[in-house]
């Protein structure tokens, strides 16, 4: 099990949001944290202990107002930590190339693949010509209905018509080098994993997977380790003391590196 920081940008700040509360209309969300820091802080922050492989997620759309300043943080991040990072939010073929030129290690995309509710691969094609399998995440962060747990798109606000699945990991990992998972309805919350998506995910033996969502003590990471059989990587926000939290950033470290 790797720590991957985050940096997650809304509104031209460094926040940590509850995931299900975000809305494109009038870019509302719920807030747990409003950094004083900007994301090159963080990013600093994150190369001078040598981690590598967290993400940098741009939560307004591009039809934003703040979505200028939103991308000006990310690109900040990117030149404070080059190669260090990844970068999401509003990716495309047309812009991919920006983020990496930027810093970026890997640039992390779903609404472009998981089109208007299903999965584009023409999009997703278009994208592996853009930047290489080795530099693309794919995000399947989800949601879950009817219990399952169902890809989601555009800033976690729409369902698709995917369910996640072996299946599909095994579909879809010949295209990416990671996947970036979510659990959307737990995601800031700081009140336990989703343990069921966090068994699948775990019993898969692929390419590598980021769990974030739920965290918010010690004893929620050590079941991700057991649901995940050790497999997962995590990320953690809100419950991080980087971020206002509970958990010790140095003990989540030092703990997630045996």
């Amino acid at each position: 099990m790797r720590f991957r920081p985050c940096i997650d940008i809304h509104n031209g700040k460094v926040k940590q949001i509850v995931g299900g509360t975000l809305k494109d209309e009038m870019d509302q969300a719920a807030e747990n944290f409003v950094s004083e820091q900007d994301g090159a802080y963080y990013a600093s922050f994150y190369k001078k202990d040598k981690i590598k492989g967290g993400h940098i997620i741009l939560l307004n759309p591009s039809s934003s107002p703040y979505y200028e300043a939103t991308r000006e943080q990310a690109f900040r991040a990117l030149g404070a930590y080059p190669l260090g990072l990844q970068v999401g939010g509003g990716i495309r073929d047309d812009n991919a190339a920006s983020y990496l030129d930027a810093g970026a290690s890997h640039v992390i995309v779903t609404s472009y693949v998981f089109k208007d509710g299903v999965l584009d691969y023409g999009n997703l094609k278009k994208m592996v010509n853009a930047v290489g399998r080795e530099h693309l995440v794919l995000d399947l962060s989800c949601r879950r209905k009817d219990d399952k747990y169902y890809i989601v798109t555009d800033r976690w606000q729409k369902f698709t018509d995917l369910v996640l699945s072996h299946g599909v990991l095994d579909e879809l990992a010949g295209y990416c080098d990671e996947f970036l998972v979510h659990a959307v309805d737990v995601e800031g919350k700081a009140n336990g994993i989703e343990t069921a998506l966090a068994d699948m995910l775990g019993s898969w033996n692929g390419i590598p997977v980021t769990y974030a969502g739920g965290i918010g003590s010690f004893a929620d990471l050590e079941n991700l380790r057991l649901h995940g059989k050790g497999r997962l990587d995590v990320t953690i926000g809100s419950a991080l003391d980087l971020f206002g939290g509970p958990m010790p950033y140095r003990e989540v470290v030092k703990l997630c590196e045996k």
